[in-house]
């Protein structure tokens, strides 16, 4: 049996993310240079109440379904929050996203079936109903990006 010294493993803070983050990008199979960062800046936040939820898809199929999302729920704060997403490979994708003013963790409606929360999407389409992905989606490239969404 093999006893190896701890002092070999008292590593840094830096250099225990450094190499957490290296592991965690081996295995999701991104590398640490195609991992691209998202900012979303959500826009027209109406008060200070509850959190703004985002769900981040990945192609058609998850957008479609609902699922295999990428979740943030970050505090709201009157006029607009930025949400980031890190880690993301190339490709397309889409958002759904709202305002979840009582915290409840699901889109309220009227009885008229009309949302009582916020909400938006991608390309700030979807006014008047979920668009498709085709309308929704962007692209992520190989370098960082900024999206903003105004919420309805």
């Amino acid at each position: 049996m093999m006893i190896i010294p701890t002092r070999i493993f008292n590593l840094s803070k830096q250099a225990s993310a450094a190499l957490l983050t290296s592991v965690l990008f081996y295995c999701s199979g991104v590398s640490a240079a195609d991992a691209v960062t998202l900012t979303l800046t959500v826009d027209n936040i109406r008060d200070d109440s509850g959190h703004v939820l985002v769900a981040l898809y990945q192609g058609q199929e998850a957008y479609k379904t609902n699922k295999d999302a990428k979740n943030q729920m970050v505090k709201a704060t009157k006029g607009k929050v930025d949400v980031v997403f890190e880690g993301l490979a190339p490709g397309e994708y889409a958002i759904k996203m709202f305002h979840d003013e009582n915290d409840n963790q699901k889109l309220d409606f009227n009885v008229l079936g009309i949302p009582k929360e916020s909400y938006g999407f991608s390309n700030n389409v979807g006014r008047f109903g979920e668009p498709d992905f085709e309308e929704a989606r962007f692209t992520v490239g190989e370098t960082d990006l900024s999206v903003q969404i105004n919420l309805f």
